[in-house]
């Protein structure tokens, strides 16, 4: 389903309420909460909704275990390094225990450090296949996510939960579809008025990951798939519905009393029949 804010603050704001609320519950039925983080200015947002006091104080961070969707092969002081800026903008002010921060290892050759993260991922989950019971994504104007770019042998990696891609400027890590496709909720978080064309083709168009890998990204066997994206904007896919909005958030955070729309676009996507549409809960995707 597409769920449209009224702008990309607002879209912050609920994705950090959804983070509270999926970490509550995860650690009520399991006794941990697991999320795989990604990079970008929407999710920057996020974050620094997350690290507010009345956010903040209502996630458990003692059983919150980070991970992150994918990697640019640079410094940790580098700002366009992912993890550093979940540090800056979330981890740093919150009580989460430093060794269930597990940040990609990517300074060097990123094959190896795709081997080292694998490895990771592989002694931290208990069941198998994994379960991510969190993961945030955003959507490239190519059609990519995480660094599963367009035609990269990456994209249909049918074993390996840990990909390099070292042709990439910087050289990437990331995770694979087998992965990403076991998580109990995928949200894509996609903000700019550039990504309407590219958000209509990979909503509306044929099942082709290669060429749109966030599609693939988009079928999550047993879980469920949302994309959040501010205000409909011209190109957008269902940009002449008529709405109904409802107000949510956890009470006394900024994301509190913000809207979104309720229900999904009504109909199903050719290709995604796996794919579930939710109705108007603010707990689903």
């Amino acid at each position: 389903m597409i769920r449209i804010f009224a702008d990309a603050e607002a879209l912050s704001e609920a994705a950090a309420a959804l983070f509270v609320r999926a970490a509550q519950r995860a650690v009520r039925n399991t006794g941990r909460f697991v999320v795989a983080l990604s990079g970008g200015q929407t999710p920057r947002r996020t974050y620094k909704r997350l690290a507010c006091p009345e956010c903040r104080d209502a996630v458990p961070w003692e059983a919150v275990h980070v991970f992150w969707g994918d990697e640019r092969c640079v410094p940790f002081e580098d700002p366009r390094r992912n993890a550093r800026m979940a540090h800056e903008a979330l981890l740093r002010h919150v009580p989460i225990p430093a060794h269930q921060v597990h940040p990609i290892p990517c300074e060097g050759d990123p094959e190896t450090a795709a081997v080292r993260y694998e490895a990771l991922l592989r002694s931290s989950f208990r069941e198998a296949p994994p379960r991510f019971d969190l993961v945030f994504l955003g959507l490239g104007e190519d059609g990519h996510t995480a660094s599963l770019f367009p035609s990269h042998p990456a994209v249909t990696e049918p074993r390996r939960w840990v990909a390099a891609v070292p042709e990439a400027d910087p050289p990437r890590v990331t995770l694979t579809l087998p992965i990403l496709n076991q998580a109990r909720r995928v949200v894509f978080l996609v903000t700019g008025a550039r990504k309407a064309e590219i958000l209509r083709a990979v909503w509306e168009g044929p099942f082709d990951p290669l060429r749109w890998p966030a599609q693939g990204s988009a079928r999550a066997p047993g879980g469920s798939c949302g994309w959040w994206t501010p205000k409909r904007q011209p190109g957008f896919p269902g940009s002449g519905d008529d709405r109904l909005t409802s107000s949510w958030g956890l009470p006394g955070c900024r994301g509190h009393r913000r809207y979104l729309p309720c229900g999904p676009l009504g109909k199903e996507l050719s290709g995604f029949p796996e794919l579930k549409l939710n109705g108007a809960n603010p707990d689903g995707a």
